[in-house]
């Protein structure tokens, strides 16, 4: 019987133990999964804590990203077999050894991406491509100043940023994230608790302001990095798990410059058609190795405690991947 990350109410990693999963039938449009990978995201430890702004119902299986082999399709699924190794996103039950998910929810992965890449790939890559493309219009010749540059997100849009054309600076808080950034193809680096912070981002613009700012951080962080924009430039709000920040409103008044907040789960509901546009783009970009996601740990199924503990300190520089089993290549 497949096992499962499950609590019956919010709390901590002490919260939740490992049970075994009665496996359900499929319905219509289904497919069932045998997950080998599961990524673990800041994210998914404030929701299993019921800390984040959506609480979903209990009892909870953590989990929004995974990667495995199909095993089983329910009626009405076309463009899928057994077999096939798929990405999974959804919102909870991936902390698993099996998941019956929506055949919308999976995704062949490119040959050559390997599970634990797989499953770490298409929700940080994604919103990094929604919140720079659509919602940021970042441009070629462009500045982008990414925060958080070690982690999650913040290492996909450094990617995606060059990938655009755009000169990057990489903001993070250890030499090993800074390192991690400039592996990743950003123009500079520069640490984040840095006293002249804000001028060494000016010299690392030429002595320009920036374009545009990739914010996954928020509180202190976020009113010095508006401060650093220029006319018409674009702050995006990707998330705050620093704090919510006050910024004052004459600022985007002074510099003409847009707050512009970028939620994945509510544009993968409410445009899934260009949702969906932007996956096939960014697993184009994948097959061919322009876009690769950091593994920085690998925790086997029965250390998920010790996984979420890693993943909510945010020390580690790339991502935190539970396995469900050695991987075998993908």
């Amino acid at each position: 019987m497949p096992r499962a990350v499950i609590a019956d109410q919010f709390g901590g990693a002490d919260a939740y133990e490992l049970r075994d999963l009665p496996a359900r039938p499929l319905h219509a449009g289904e497919v069932r999964v045998a997950i080998k990978a599961a990524g673990i995201s800041y994210v998914d430890v404030l929701t299993a804590e019921g800390r984040y702004q959506v609480k979903p119902p209990l009892p909870f299986i953590p989990g929004s990203e995974a990667a495995g082999v199909v095993t089983e399709l329910g009626e009405g699924v076309t463009g899928l077999a057994p077999g096939t190794h798929v990405s999974i996103s959804g919102w909870g039950g991936l902390f698993a050894e099996e998941a019956v998910v929506a055949a919308r929810m999976v995704r062949p992965i490119p040959d050559g991406l390997p599970f634990a890449e797989a499953a770490v790939f298409p929700v940080s890559f994604a919103t990094a491509w929604h919140a720079l493309v659509d919602r940021g219009q970042l441009r070629a010749g462009e500045t982008l100043l990414v925060l958080g540059a070690g982690g999650a997100t913040g290492h996909a849009a450094v990617q995606v940023g060059k990938h655009l054309g755009a000169r990057v600076i990489a903001s993070a808080s250890s030499p090993e994230k800074r390192a991690l950034a400039l592996d990743g193809g950003a123009d500079a680096s520069i640490d984040a608790r840095a006293e002249d912070w804000r001028e060494q981002v000016r010299a690392a613009a030429g002595g320009k302001p920036v374009d545009v700012v990739f914010d996954p951080v928020g509180g202190e962080a976020t009113d010095p990095a508006f401060r650093c924009l220029g006319w018409g430039g674009r702050h995006l709000v990707i998330g705050f798990p620093g704090g919510i920040a006050a910024l004052r409103t004459n600022l985007p008044l002074l510099k003409g410059a847009s707050l512009v907040g970028v939620d994945i789960r509510q544009f993968g509901e409410l445009e899934p058609d260009r949702a969906e546009a932007n996956r096939a783009e960014l697993f184009r970009l994948a097959a061919t190795g322009v876009l690769r996601p950091a593994i920085a740990q690998r925790y086997p199924l029965e250390r998920f405690r010790a996984a979420m503990i890693d993943a909510a300190g945010g020390h580690s520089a790339g991502r935190v991947v539970l396995e469900m089993a050695q991987p075998s290549a993908a």
